[in-house]
Order: C-alpha cells, then structure tokens, then sequence
C-alpha cells in the first residue's frame, strides 16, 4: 500500500497523511482521469507523466502563483511544503489530489530520463505538416526567401490549402487558380519542391532532400452540389478533401452549426467518391455529428489534420475525446495545431498559444488515441511570423471579415496570430522535437508525431 508524507515548512520529521483508501469515493473519481490512469500507464511503461498547467487548474483549481510553484517542484522532482498549500487555500479534497500528483511527479522523473533527439535524428526523419502554407508570396524577394525557409526547414512535406472556403460563388474557379499558381511555383523551383501525388513521392523527395507539396481543399463548397467533381479534383492533383468549414454546406453542419445537423445525404454520396478516388478525407473543422456520421461512413481511415483537445479547451475547433478515439479506431490521424484555440475557450479572451499548451494537447492526444494516431497540422505558415504595423492591420482586417461572414470561432482575435512565439522557426518541427525529448519522450515517438503517422496513413489511403 502507498504512503504520503509531506515536509513542513521548519526542519523535522515528516508527517504522515491518510493513505489512498481513506479517501473518499468521490476524490477518487475526481482524480481518476488526471492521475490515476496516466500513473498506472507510467508505471506500465506507457507513457511519461507531468502536470499541465491545465490539469492544475481544472482540478486543483489554484491560483497562478500557486501553480508555478506546485509545478516547479513537480517539475523538480521535490514535494510541496505546508507552506505551499496554506498558501494556496487548498482544501482537503484539492490537498489529497496534490498528494497523490506529487507521487506521480516523483515516479515520472524516477522512471523516464530526459532523451535526446539530435539534428542526425530528425534529418533521418519523415517530416510532415499536414496543414499549412507560403502566405503572400507575390513579392518575388518574399518568394525566394520563403522557398529558402522551406528548404531549411526540414519538413519532408507539407500540405497547402488552395481555393477559398464557405458558401459563395466561383469556388471551383479559385480552387483552378490556386492549382495553377502552384504548379508554376513547383516548375519555378524544381530543386526546392516536388508534387506529392503517392506515398512514393513522399520517399523520393526525402531521398532528394526537396519538400513535397500536397494540395488540399478546406471545404467541398468547390464541388458546385456535384460528387462527381470529387475526381475532377482528384485528377487536378488534390488529395485531401476536407468535407465542411465551420458552416453548413451540402455535405453537413460544420463546427460552429448551432443545430448540430449532421452528415447529409449528399455528404454520403461525396464520402463514397473521396474513398473511390483514393484521396483522403479531412474531418477538420466539422460539426461533432458530421464527423461521427462521417467516420462511421467512410471505408478508408479518415484525418482530422488540424484541431487541439476540447477535453482540454472548449472551443468549437477542438475535438471531444470521445471523437478522437473514432479517427484512431479507424485507423486515422489527429493533428494538433500551433494556434489560439489550444488555449482560448468559448467565452475566454482570445489569446496566443504557448510552448506547455501545445505540448499539453499533443500529450492529452497521445493518452486518448495513442502514439500512432497523433500528429501536427500547425494552421501556420512555413515561415516565421513577422508582427510588424501591416501585419497587425491585415489581421485585425481578416478578422473582421471572418466575424462577418460567420467564420470565426472563439479563440480568434485582432491581434492573436496562427504561431506559437517559442516555435517561431522555420525549424518548429525539430524544436518541438527537442522540447519532447526532454520530457522524456522517446525517439520512435518522437518519429511518429512530426510525420511517420501522417506518412502511414497518406500510404493506406492514397497507396504507394
């Protein structure tokens, strides 16, 4: 039977506290999904366990200051004085959970050593942003210096949105354009980028040391009410279809959809095209129905390539657990994204991501799914974002249009950006790896999440 004792604030013996079976039903409970079962896959070799910032604040309910300096000591490896939780006016319940966090926080540091994720590594690695993109590049002194960030970079791949979202007209005609735009940008710089069609291409353009580009659309409003159009896209080089943006269209409700709808009859038609056509069907964005409907009904593993973790952050962009546990039953993949939404909640003000909100949705991800069905579609550019006074007004001008058209969700703001400021790097990818490393992740993972996951499903579904 475990036993807890925590060290006063003067020097002497510690004091013994009740053991876990004296505590109540209800703590147990409450503690379950926090501790209890990431302590049990620790102590099975699972995974590594550390506190989140938002784990500490749901459940323990502590102030700010209190949580950093629960964390710290955590983090650290040490136990929290009497101090520490007079001052933070945790009561008996919040004080045994504590308890119970700080034995897991000692088994963590015990058991999973920092690693180590060197440049050797992630050069060997499949990297793939499965949701991002090039910004503005009309500027023909922005384009080179764009294409030179994506060839520092590292990204083995990434996928780029071509064509406009939401219900309007001429979409299949922007969508054309986008094509055609690219595809000169891939002529222009053979050496730098190559088209990603199969899994193969992916393979070659690691072994030629280039950067594929995979074309998505972000919304089936360009197939103009007919399925059919799903191979014209297929034949015009996309291969990833995602089915509704944040609205209704004719394929189901979209995440903001109050209603709720669901998948509709045409939606069904246009599932069945995407998986005839071999392209892959990106839930992002849906509506909780439509994505559920959507799952059950497809025949080949589904993605979800850019959203965070409701369960963490109650925004309309982010998935419940229990819908992220359908993509991985499946066979699909989850990818987190690097932007407000894993922090900024329905009724919360809007505010950047950081660094631990990033890392704490990829955990909680890792927990619901597994390790094989987690990923990242970062809803950035491949460049590091410059905040100067223009990009400050075409943000604060985007917004308003996006708040007008009924496109924004909550999380978005004037001045709040698709970035996170510690990954404001060309080179985000092996950052963040390094960052896992030292949590203790290991490299096989480490490996999975930056692309080999995306990089197995692109071949179950597309072929090689």
């Amino acid at each position: 039977m475990l036993r807890f004792a925590w060290r006063t604030s003067a020097p002497g013996d510690p004091q013994p506290l009740p053991a876990p079976d004296s505590l109540q039903h209800g703590l147990l409970t409450s503690v379950h999904n926090s501790v209890l079962r990431p302590l049990q896959k620790l102590q099975q070799g699972r995974s590594a366990f550390v506190p989140s910032d938002f784990a500490l604040s749901s459940v323990l309910s502590v102030s700010a200051s209190a949580k950093k300096r629960i964390q710290a000591r955590l983090m650290q490896n040490d136990r929290c004085t009497m101090t520490d939780l007079t001052a933070s006016r945790l009561n008996r319940r919040q004080a045994l959970t504590l308890i119970l966090w700080a034995a897991c926080g000692s088994a963590s540091a015990a058991r999973v050593p920092a690693s180590q994720f060197s440049v050797r590594d992630y050069n060997r690695a499949v990297v793939i942003d499965a949701q991002s993109g090039f910004g503005d590049i009309d500027q023909s002194s922005r384009l080179r210096s764009v294409i030179s960030d994506v060839s520092a970079s590292g990204l083995t791949a990434i996928s780029i949105t071509v064509g406009e979202v939401g219900n309007g007209p001429r979409r299949l005609e922007s969508a054309v354009s986008d094509i055609a735009r690219l595809n000169g940008l891939l002529a222009a710089f053979p050496d730098a980028l190559t088209p990603v069609q199969r899994a193969n291409d992916l393979r070659r353009a690691k072994e030629h040391g280039q950067t594929g580009i995979i074309f998505n659309v972000q919304d089936t409003a360009a197939l103009e009410g007919e399925s059919s159009r799903v191979r014209l896209l297929e034949q015009l080089g996309i291969r990833i279809i995602q089915l509704t943006y944040n609205k209704r269209n004719l394929c189901g409700d979209g995440c903001l959809e109050p209603e709720n709808a669901g998948l509709s009859d045409f939606g069904r038609e246009v599932v069945h095209e995407i998986n005839s056509c071999r392209v892959l069907l990106d839930l992002s964005h849906g509506g909780a129905r439509t994505i559920s409907e959507a799952v059950k009904h497809t025949a080949a593993p589904p993605a979800v390539t850019h959203t965070g973790c409701r369960d963490l952050v109650d925004n309309q962009r982010n998935l419940y657990d229990s819908q992220m546990r359908e993509i991985a039953d499946k066979g699909g993949v989850v990818g987190i994204y690097l932007i407000a939404y894993l922090r900024s909640g329905i009724g919360q003000r809007a505010l950047n991501a950081r660094r631990e909100d990033l890392i704490a949705h990829l955990e909680h991800a890792i927990d619901v799914c597994g390790e094989e069905h987690v990923g990242i579609g970062t809803d950035g550019e491949v460049s590091a974002l410059v905040i100067t006074p223009e990009a400050l007004a075409y943000q604060k001008k985007r917004f308003e249009e996006r708040t007008r058209e009924g496109l924004a969700s909550a999380g978005e703001g004037p001045d709040v950006f698709n970035y996170v400021a510690e990954y404001n790097t060309p080179r985000r990818f092996y950052a963040l790896a390094t960052d896992l490393a030292s949590r203790g992740w290991p490299a096989r993972r480490i490996e999975r999440v930056i692309g080999g996951n995306f990089a197995r499903l692109f071949t179950d579904v597309w072929g090689s």
